[in-house]
């Protein structure tokens, strides 16, 4: 079963625990253009990912990496054996993005998209998009579980990608980080795990980095019980990120469902930047020009993607040209401006995408 963009799933008979657990937390889903709110698996697959069997079952997975490790998993969901083999990935044929190679030369800002537009590894999916954009979210999980973040050589190979193709890297750091946490040795772990992924992806030099200030009982668009506790213990995060190296321009605090001046004092008083999601704006009703005119000058990455049936991340082409053309004016109008990423997990979304972007291209 190959399903999931990004990465590779290989369920030889069926999954595990092992694989349940962070694969219905954690992993963008792939279903032939379907995707759910905040990057989340369909709920089709997560119940595929509960049943049960009564003999051991061949469970394989592979990653960010060029390796699949194959796991021999018990009913009990203990893992009594596992071996390690190298990939075979599959020839890169031409697909319908072929038609848009040349596009980013088109705008006079830089378009990007995700790493999870066909289900493979990155490493395909930055050679598919490296004629296409100028930019690749490379958007990272990682669990005790199940972890997508790239091997050294992985980087090297980013690295390398970039300087032939003129592409840059946004990072996009795992969202199920709790910065705001009320105890405070989870709240550092998540800083540590934060930090982890910026060390190994260092060799790229990534463009910007994305993170999400949320809580692990985010629901409904309340991040936590308490907020100004939540609050403080963001601040503390946040100090804890500065003062480790990272520099706070570069980090890019995103718009959630829940009212973002309620960290508005946390980014601006840190001299960070924003990511400013149009799809979550225009799916939780707020005010986009509002957004655009308060945060315009702090914003490095602009995320654009379509909304259906209560669903985010889809493609653009229902959005409303008055309001893409707003986001546009901004766009074509900035002496440096920001990163306009594509934030869609399927390459039929992104041709859509693009094929709407064209009517603002020069």
């Amino acid at each position: 079963m190959d399903r999931y963009s990004g990465f590779r799933i290989v369920l030889l008979a069926a999954p595990s625990h092992l694989a349940t657990v962070a694969l219905a937390a954690f992993v963008p889903g792939y279903s032939g253009g379907t995707v759910t709110d905040s990057h989340r698996l369909p709920d089709f697959h997560r119940s595929n990912c509960r049943q049960r069997y009564d003999k051991p079952r061949f469970v394989s997975i592979s990653l960010a990496t060029p390796y699949e490790t194959r796991y021999l998993v018990t009913p009990m969901n203990q893992v009594i054996a596992e071996d390690r083999r190298p990939i075979l990935t599959r020839k890169e044929q031409p697909t319908a993005l072929s038609a848009f190679a040349g596009i980013r030369d088109r705008f006079p800002f830089p378009l990007g998209t995700t790493s999870y537009i066909v289900p493979d590894n990155i490493l395909p999916n930055v050679r598919l998009l490296a004629k296409v954009v100028d930019d690749v979210e490379i958007v990272v999980f990682e669990s005790d579980e199940i972890s997508n973040l790239p091997d050294p050589e992985v980087v090297e190979e980013l690295r390398s990608l970039a300087e032939s193709n003129r592409l840059t890297y946004t990072i996009h750091l795992p969202m199920d980080v709790s910065l705001g946490h009320a105890d405070g040795a989870v709240r550092r772990a998540s800083v540590d795990k934060c930090l982890r992924v910026l060390d190994r992806m260092q060799p790229v030099r990534p463009l910007a980095v994305v993170l999400h200030f949320h809580h692990e009982a985010y629901r409904n668009g309340i991040p936590a019980a308490d907020i100004p506790r939540w609050q403080t213990a963001l601040h503390d995060s946040v100090r804890d990120l500065l003062a480790a190296g990272v520099a706070p321009h570069n980090l890019c605090i995103e718009t959630l469902s829940y009212p973002f001046e309620w960290v508005d004092e946390i980014v601006c008083g840190n001299s960070l930047s924003v990511c400013l999601d149009v799809g979550h704006i225009l799916m939780n009703g707020y005010d986009l020009t509002a957004h655009l005119d308060r945060y315009w000058t702090r914003t490095r990455v602009v995320h654009l993607h379509g909304v259906l049936d209560g669903h985010d991340h889809r493609d653009i082409s229902a959005i409303d040209r008055r309001i893409l053309a707003q986001v546009m004016e901004r766009m074509y109008g900035s002496i440096t401006p920001p990163v306009l990423t594509l934030e869609v997990f399927n390459e039929d979304d992104l041709v859509k995408s693009l094929q709407r972007l064209e009517d603002f291209a020069q």
